[in-house]
């Protein structure tokens, strides 16, 4: 642990319980508010990037991001602030694991799971479309699920805005809408490759039709237990996304193929329109299957 968050210390009205982990921006604590005497997590951000100005700006717009949508199905944000130069973003503590942790197990999950986590993902993402927040970085890595089985869409990190007054609707095939882009330029690839759209690592313009493809590769996954486009490299990961197609999957209802197989065509019009579309015929199986 950082000798700065020692165990006990105290940053604002944070008590540090203790270290949960570290990723690519920062280390995230298990803290108590004392304000509000609650368990919370705090993301701190490397102090080096504190003084990045790309960084910073995305880290305070994962919070602005993420705060802005009231879902059960995505991480709350409680809090941003700065103390003695540590920029921090306060959340609720998930009593869970990511869904990576569940993947990496030996049992496959459940059909009836698989649907499960499937229409929240698709219910987060319906409710951020309908905000005008593409997430952009949808991964098993991004997805908590709690004891409960509730799951969670956290890191709004690459978070991209529409332009106000212009939210997608994804019915017209438009790239318009999104071409004012609060984070990137255009041609500059960002995301985790394996999950990226055929767009998104082309660098063009990207909707929420993005977000749709990465959960399509996220289901393709949780039934295969292998993602769909793979490499010996990033670049042959990249070439398999924009020109071949994934084998078939196996054991998976026809329906759940059919859904799995239009939420990872390449050509956009074809592709699920809006998360709502899929949110509908996922709920549907479910249903049917019940």
């Amino acid at each position: 642990m950082n000798k700065d968050l020692e165990a006990n210390s105290t940053l604002s009205h944070y008590r540090i319980v203790s270290r949960l982990g570290a990723g690519g921006m920062g280390e995230v604590y298990l803290a108590h508010d004392t304000k509000l005497d609650r368990k919370v997590a705090i993301k701190f951000l490397n102090p080096e990037f504190s003084k990045d100005e790309d960084k910073l700006n995305r880290f305070v717009r994962e919070a602005k991001a993420a705060s802005a949508l009231n879902h059960p199905n995505i991480l709350t944000v409680y809090d941003i602030g700065e103390v003695d130069g540590k920029n921090y973003i306060a959340t609720e503590l998930i009593d869970g694991t990511t869904l990576r942790q569940h993947l990496a197990q030996k049992e496959p999950l459940p059909l009836n799971t698989i649907l499960k986590i499937g229409v929240q993902m698709a219910e987060a993402l319906s409710a951020a479309h309908q905000a005008g927040i593409i997430h952009r970085d949808i991964k098993p890595e991004n997805i908590m699920i709690r004891r409960d089985g509730y799951a969670k869409v956290l890191d709004f990190g690459l978070a991209k805005l529409a332009e106000p007054g212009a939210v997608p609707t994804g019915s017209s095939g438009s790239e318009d809408a999104t071409r004012i882009q609060i984070n990137t330029s255009p041609g500059v690839v960002m995301g985790t490759v394996s999950y990226m759209s055929p767009e998104q690592a082309r660098g063009n313009p990207t909707d929420e039709r993005t977000d749709i493809w990465s959960l399509g590769v996220v289901l393709y996954e949780m039934l295969a237990r292998r993602v769909p486009f793979t490499g010996d490299t990033t670049s042959h990961t990249i070439v398999s996304i924009l020109e071949k197609e994934p084998l078939a999957l196996e054991n998976a209802p026809a329906e759940l193929q059919r859904i799995v197989r239009k939420a990872l065509t390449k050509d956009l019009d074809m592709r699920y329109q809006s998360a709502r579309d899929l949110l509908i015929d996922l709920k549907n199986l479910r249903r049917d299957l019940d």
